[in-house]
Protein backbone atom coordinates (compact mmCIF):
# COMPACT_ATOMS: atom_id res chain seq x y z
CA UNK A 1 0.00 0.00 0.00
CA UNK A 2 1.72 3.30 -1.03
CA UNK A 3 1.95 6.25 1.96
CA UNK A 4 1.63 9.57 1.98
CA UNK A 5 3.99 9.85 4.02
CA UNK A 6 5.44 8.01 1.05
CA UNK A 7 5.46 10.19 4.21
CA UNK A 8 5.80 10.20 1.51
CA UNK A 9 4.06 9.88 0.26
CA UNK A 10 5.98 11.64 0.75
CA UNK A 11 4.45 10.92 1.57
CA UNK A 12 1.86 9.01 -0.39
CA UNK A 13 -1.18 9.16 3.65
CA UNK A 14 -2.62 5.66 2.69
CA UNK A 15 -3.20 5.44 -0.14
CA UNK A 16 -4.41 2.20 -1.22
CA UNK A 17 -2.34 1.88 -3.83
CA UNK A 18 -2.93 4.62 -4.28
CA UNK A 19 -5.01 7.29 -2.02
CA UNK A 20 -4.95 10.67 -3.06
CA UNK A 21 -6.22 14.02 -3.59
CA UNK A 22 -8.01 16.11 -4.31
CA UNK A 23 -10.65 19.18 -4.40
CA UNK A 24 -10.19 21.81 -1.48
CA UNK A 25 -12.79 21.96 1.10
CA UNK A 26 -13.45 24.99 2.12
CA UNK A 27 -12.50 25.75 5.68
CA UNK A 28 -13.02 29.14 7.75
CA UNK A 29 -10.92 32.03 8.52
CA UNK A 30 -9.59 32.83 11.72
CA UNK A 31 -7.78 29.56 12.97
CA UNK A 32 -5.73 29.58 16.26
CA UNK A 33 -1.92 28.60 15.04
CA UNK A 34 -0.58 24.99 15.48
CA UNK A 35 2.79 25.24 17.51
CA UNK A 36 5.55 22.89 16.18
CA UNK A 37 6.88 19.88 17.65
CA UNK A 38 10.59 20.89 16.90
CA UNK A 39 12.21 24.49 17.53
CA UNK A 40 14.92 25.21 14.26
CA UNK A 41 17.05 27.82 12.99
CA UNK A 42 14.72 30.41 11.05
CA UNK A 43 14.10 27.99 7.50
CA UNK A 44 13.80 29.62 3.94
CA UNK A 45 10.03 30.94 3.39
CA UNK A 46 7.77 28.56 1.60
CA UNK A 47 8.13 29.11 -2.70
CA UNK A 48 5.90 27.16 -5.29
CA UNK A 49 7.36 24.24 -7.35
CA UNK A 50 6.03 21.25 -9.26
CA UNK A 51 8.02 17.84 -8.97
CA UNK A 52 7.84 15.27 -10.98
CA UNK A 53 8.64 11.38 -9.62
CA UNK A 54 8.86 7.88 -11.32
CA UNK A 55 7.32 5.43 -9.13
CA UNK A 56 9.09 2.28 -9.14
CA UNK A 57 8.69 -1.44 -7.39
CA UNK A 58 10.57 -4.05 -7.50
CA UNK A 59 12.40 -2.43 -10.42
CA UNK A 60 9.40 -2.18 -12.93
CA UNK A 61 7.99 1.31 -13.55
CA UNK A 62 4.43 1.98 -12.12
CA UNK A 63 3.82 5.30 -13.38
CA UNK A 64 4.48 8.41 -12.23
CA UNK A 65 3.82 10.86 -9.17
CA UNK A 66 3.56 14.63 -9.55
CA UNK A 67 4.13 16.63 -6.19
CA UNK A 68 2.74 20.34 -6.21
CA UNK A 69 2.82 23.49 -3.68
CA UNK A 70 0.37 26.41 -4.88
CA UNK A 71 -0.30 29.74 -2.70
CA UNK A 72 -3.55 30.10 -2.97
CA UNK A 73 -3.24 33.49 -0.74
CA UNK A 74 -0.85 35.01 2.12
CA UNK A 75 0.21 32.14 4.36
CA UNK A 76 -2.42 29.88 2.55
CA UNK A 77 -0.72 27.48 0.59
CA UNK A 78 -2.46 24.11 -1.14
CA UNK A 79 0.18 21.01 -1.47
CA UNK A 80 -1.24 18.08 -3.88
CA UNK A 81 -0.24 14.62 -4.87
CA UNK A 82 -1.38 12.94 -8.36
CA UNK A 83 -0.46 9.74 -8.85
CA UNK A 84 -1.07 7.80 -12.36
CA UNK A 85 0.10 8.38 -15.73
CA UNK A 86 1.92 5.81 -17.42
CA UNK A 87 3.13 1.87 -16.84
CA UNK A 88 0.77 -0.24 -14.41
CA UNK A 89 -1.14 2.57 -13.63
CA UNK A 90 -2.00 3.14 -16.57
CA UNK A 91 -3.00 -0.25 -17.63
CA UNK A 92 -4.67 -0.96 -14.79
CA UNK A 93 -6.79 2.16 -14.62
CA UNK A 94 -5.34 3.60 -11.24
CA UNK A 95 -5.29 7.23 -10.51
CA UNK A 96 -5.03 8.42 -6.79
CA UNK A 97 -4.90 12.18 -5.84
CA UNK A 98 -4.09 14.04 -2.23
CA UNK A 99 -4.43 17.48 -1.14
CA UNK A 100 -4.39 19.27 1.61
CA UNK A 101 -4.97 23.06 2.66
CA UNK A 102 -3.08 24.56 5.19
CA UNK A 103 -1.94 27.79 6.33
CA UNK A 104 1.84 28.80 6.57
CA UNK A 105 1.94 30.39 10.23
CA UNK A 106 4.73 31.18 12.71
CA UNK A 107 4.49 27.79 14.28
CA UNK A 108 4.61 25.40 12.27
CA UNK A 109 2.11 24.29 9.13
CA UNK A 110 -1.79 24.25 10.26
CA UNK A 111 -3.35 21.82 8.20
CA UNK A 112 -6.68 23.22 7.17
CA UNK A 113 -8.46 20.80 4.96
CA UNK A 114 -7.79 17.65 3.17
CA UNK A 115 -9.10 15.69 0.14
CA UNK A 116 -8.46 12.51 -1.52
CA UNK A 117 -10.05 10.81 -4.53
CA UNK A 118 -9.09 7.28 -5.62
CA UNK A 119 -10.17 6.00 -9.03
CA UNK A 120 -9.25 2.31 -10.71
CA UNK A 121 -11.68 1.60 -13.89
CA UNK A 122 -14.42 0.22 -11.57
CA UNK A 123 -14.53 2.14 -9.03
CA UNK A 124 -14.28 6.00 -7.80
CA UNK A 125 -13.60 6.85 -3.97
CA UNK A 126 -13.46 9.79 -2.20
CA UNK A 127 -12.74 11.27 1.21
CA UNK A 128 -13.02 14.57 2.99
CA UNK A 129 -11.08 15.45 6.06
CA UNK A 130 -11.91 18.59 7.79
CA UNK A 131 -9.56 20.27 10.89
CA UNK A 132 -11.30 22.23 12.87
CA UNK A 133 -9.11 23.82 15.25
CA UNK A 134 -11.44 26.57 16.86
CA UNK A 135 -13.10 22.75 18.04
CA UNK A 136 -9.61 21.29 18.21
CA UNK A 137 -11.19 18.71 16.11
CA UNK A 138 -10.52 16.73 13.04
CA UNK A 139 -12.96 14.75 10.61
CA UNK A 140 -13.46 12.50 7.75
CA UNK A 141 -16.78 11.67 5.82
CA UNK A 142 -16.93 10.07 2.21
CA UNK A 143 -15.39 6.25 1.24
CA UNK A 144 -13.80 5.86 4.87
CA UNK A 145 -13.57 2.87 7.11
CA UNK A 146 -16.40 3.57 9.64
CA UNK A 147 -14.00 3.17 12.61
CA UNK A 148 -12.13 6.05 11.35
CA UNK A 149 -15.05 8.11 10.98
CA UNK A 150 -14.83 9.09 14.96
CA UNK A 151 -14.02 12.32 15.22
CA UNK A 152 -9.77 12.85 16.38
CA UNK A 153 -8.91 15.11 18.86
CA UNK A 154 -6.00 17.62 17.85
CA UNK A 155 -3.09 18.46 19.57
CA UNK A 156 -0.78 21.55 18.22
CA UNK A 157 1.46 20.76 16.11
CA UNK A 158 -0.58 18.07 14.11
CA UNK A 159 -0.09 17.70 10.11
CA UNK A 160 -1.26 15.54 7.81
CA UNK A 161 1.17 13.22 5.65
CA UNK A 162 1.99 15.41 3.00
CA UNK A 163 2.61 18.37 5.34
CA UNK A 164 4.85 16.24 7.09
CA UNK A 165 6.92 15.60 4.00
CA UNK A 166 6.93 19.42 3.43
CA UNK A 167 8.18 19.59 7.28
CA UNK A 168 10.89 17.54 6.57
CA UNK A 169 12.36 19.15 3.79
CA UNK A 170 12.15 22.45 6.35
CA UNK A 171 13.63 20.44 9.49
CA UNK A 172 15.89 17.92 8.41
CA UNK A 173 19.19 18.60 9.41
CA UNK A 174 22.75 15.87 9.70
CA UNK A 175 22.19 14.19 12.96
CA UNK A 176 18.36 15.48 13.83
CA UNK A 177 15.57 13.66 15.28
CA UNK A 178 12.51 15.11 13.82
CA UNK A 179 9.24 14.01 16.08
CA UNK A 180 5.74 14.84 14.29
CA UNK A 181 2.25 13.88 15.02
CA UNK A 182 0.72 12.36 11.93
CA UNK A 183 -2.83 12.97 11.47
CA UNK A 184 -4.34 11.89 8.55
CA UNK A 185 -7.51 9.60 7.10
CA UNK A 186 -8.99 9.40 10.29
CA UNK A 187 -5.97 8.28 12.52
CA UNK A 188 -3.55 9.52 14.66
CA UNK A 189 -0.10 8.35 15.57
CA UNK A 190 3.47 10.03 16.47
CA UNK A 191 6.05 9.92 13.49
CA UNK A 192 9.75 9.79 14.53
CA UNK A 193 12.44 10.70 11.32
CA UNK A 194 16.68 10.47 12.17
CA UNK A 195 18.62 11.65 10.11
CA UNK A 196 22.06 10.64 9.03
CA UNK A 197 25.36 12.31 10.74
CA UNK A 198 26.63 12.31 7.03
CA UNK A 199 25.77 13.40 3.46
CA UNK A 200 25.28 10.71 0.96
CA UNK A 201 25.44 10.65 -3.11
CA UNK A 202 22.17 10.00 -4.18
CA UNK A 203 21.49 9.47 -8.31
CA UNK A 204 18.61 10.12 -9.54
CA UNK A 205 18.11 9.44 -13.12
CA UNK A 206 20.69 11.70 -15.17
CA UNK A 207 21.12 14.00 -11.74
CA UNK A 208 23.24 13.47 -9.14
CA UNK A 209 23.02 15.25 -5.38
CA UNK A 210 24.43 15.48 -2.12
CA UNK A 211 21.53 14.59 0.29
CA UNK A 212 20.78 13.93 3.96
CA UNK A 213 19.33 10.57 4.70
CA UNK A 214 16.23 10.88 6.71
CA UNK A 215 14.59 7.89 7.99
CA UNK A 216 11.29 6.90 10.12
CA UNK A 217 11.27 2.92 11.68
CA UNK A 218 8.59 0.98 12.46
CA UNK A 219 7.00 1.84 15.72
CA UNK A 220 8.17 -0.51 18.07
CA UNK A 221 4.98 -0.27 19.94
CA UNK A 222 2.49 -0.87 17.01
CA UNK A 223 2.44 -4.44 16.10
CA UNK A 224 0.96 -3.65 12.77
CA UNK A 225 3.42 -0.80 11.99
CA UNK A 226 6.40 -2.80 9.31
CA UNK A 227 6.81 0.06 7.28
CA UNK A 228 9.96 1.85 7.36
CA UNK A 229 10.51 5.22 5.25
CA UNK A 230 13.44 6.77 3.71
CA UNK A 231 13.59 9.51 2.62
CA UNK A 232 16.69 12.11 0.69
CA UNK A 233 16.88 15.99 1.49
CA UNK A 234 19.24 17.94 -0.59
CA UNK A 235 20.11 21.80 -0.23
CA UNK A 236 18.50 24.19 -2.06
CA UNK A 237 15.90 21.25 -3.26
CA UNK A 238 12.28 22.10 -2.25
CA UNK A 239 11.10 18.37 -2.18
CA UNK A 240 12.57 14.87 -1.68
CA UNK A 241 15.13 14.23 -4.15
CA UNK A 242 14.05 10.05 -3.78
CA UNK A 243 11.58 8.62 -1.57
CA UNK A 244 11.65 4.69 -0.08
CA UNK A 245 9.15 2.73 1.20
CA UNK A 246 9.74 -0.74 3.21
CA UNK A 247 7.65 -2.92 4.23
CA UNK A 248 8.52 -6.16 6.58
CA UNK A 249 12.43 -5.01 5.83
CA UNK A 250 11.66 -5.28 1.73
CA UNK A 251 11.68 -2.32 -0.66
CA UNK A 252 8.18 -1.89 -1.90
CA UNK A 253 7.73 1.72 -3.55
CA UNK A 254 10.74 3.84 -4.68
CA UNK A 255 9.99 7.06 -6.05
CA UNK A 256 12.75 8.92 -7.93
CA UNK A 257 12.54 12.85 -8.83
CA UNK A 258 12.53 13.11 -12.62
CA UNK A 259 12.67 16.80 -12.66
CA UNK A 260 11.14 20.20 -10.57
CA UNK A 261 10.54 23.54 -11.46
CA UNK A 262 9.32 26.93 -9.86
CA UNK A 263 5.37 27.68 -10.32
CA UNK A 264 4.65 31.30 -11.00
Amino acid sequence: MIRTTLSFLLVLGALGMPDAAAQDPSVGEGLPEASSTLETEASPALAPFEARYEVLAGGKALGEATLQLTPLSPHRWRVDLDMGGRGLFRLAGINAEQSTVFEDTASGFLPLSQGTVRKTLFSRKQTTGTYDWARRSATWTGDIKESRERPVALEPGDMSGLLINLAVIRDARPGATLRYRYVDNGRAKPHVYRVSEEMEGVKVGELSYNAMRVTRSPDPGDAQDDEETVIWVAHGVPTPVRMLQREGGEDKYDLRLVDYTGVQ
